[in-house]
């Protein structure tokens, strides 16, 4: 499958469970490398699902909620330890998924690390002093921080039932070609900056613009140093790139279910792994905007 096919397939129904696996076969990648020092969540005493549960005041199958969503992947924390991993026929531990949007979630944690580092002053600052590329457009003078919590002031529709929406036209860039942070510059305001929190996945492309300049490396390249080596990760994790080799920031990370489950145990520590704060105590607000 091209690239252009696997994105005309998408929201029309089509099986996507074998796509959502096997990216890297369809787009170029930036790898990062499993750690060397891989860590293995322990054993605790093992769990078993309920075989039911209530929706809109009735009794529903857990078996058949898992059938219908197309699950490929259920696992459990309990106090740090492992009670429960399931995985579909189609699926199984070593199978690197993409994230969506909770590649955003990892952008934050990366930049929440690069403030940490002094290599920008303050989200106070305006993100277009860092991307002049960006001066005349919706983020000419707002805040790192507006940035951060989606509140950017951009016009914007993430609706994709809408093929004139503006994350429809961001997806061209995926099917057919060309620079995902050429994107951003086309974006006009709507409001004011700070005022009115909009889901945006340019916002988060923008913050993944801030992060390889500030950092000078790929995205991909921090990460692997920042988190995905320190968080012991087992696997080769992968972000889809563009034709000029930028990630995907929003939405293009790939990674197993355990590694990922890495992720959200970051995150409910508040930045800790292993007695060792990876995201400052003073920049966990920025991760977790």
């Amino acid at each position: 499958m091209n690239r252009e096919a696997y994105i005309n397939s998408l929201f029309r129904g089509a099986d996507q469970r074998l796509n959502f696996q096997s990216l890297d076969t369809i787009f170029p990648v930036g790898r990062m490398s499993a750690s060397p020092r891989p860590f293995l969540f322990a054993r605790g005493e093992a769990m078993t699902l309920p075989s039911e549960y209530r929706h809109d005041g009735q009794r529903r199958s857990i078996e058949a909620l898992l059938y219908e969503t197309e699950t490929m992947a259920l696992l459990v924390l309990k106090d740090g330890e492992l009670v429960f991993e399931r995985y579909a026929p189609w699926g199984g531990p070593d199978r690197r998924w993409k994230s969506m949007s909770v590649a955003k979630s990892v952008i934050s944690a990366a930049l929440g690390i690069a403030v940490g580092e002094r290599l920008i002053a303050s989200i106070e600052e305006s993100i277009s002093s860092y991307l002049p590329e960006l001066e005349g457009s919706a983020y000419d003078g707002v805040r790192i921080k507006d940035v951060l919590q989606m509140s950017s002031g951009a016009g914007w529709n993430e609706d994709y039932s809408d093929p004139n929406s503006d994350i429809n036209r961001f997806a061209e860039i995926t099917a057919r070609g060309g620079s995902f942070n050429a994107f951003p510059a086309t974006l006009k305001r709507a409001r004011e900056p700070g005022t009115y929190n909009l889901y945006n996945s340019t916002d988060t492309q923008v913050l993944g613009m801030l992060l390889t300049r500030i950092t000078e490396r790929p995205i991909h390249a921090y990460v692997q140093e920042k988190l995905w080596h320190p968080l012991g990760m087992e696997a080769e994790g992968y972000w889809l790139l563009d034709d000029t080799g930028m990630e995907m920031a929003y939405a293009g990370l790939n990674a197993t279910a355990r590694d990922y489950l890495k992720i959200g145990e970051l995150f409910r520590s508040g930045g800790s792994w292993e007695g060792r704060q990876l995201v400052p105590s003073e920049c966990r607000a920025i991760a977790y905007e």
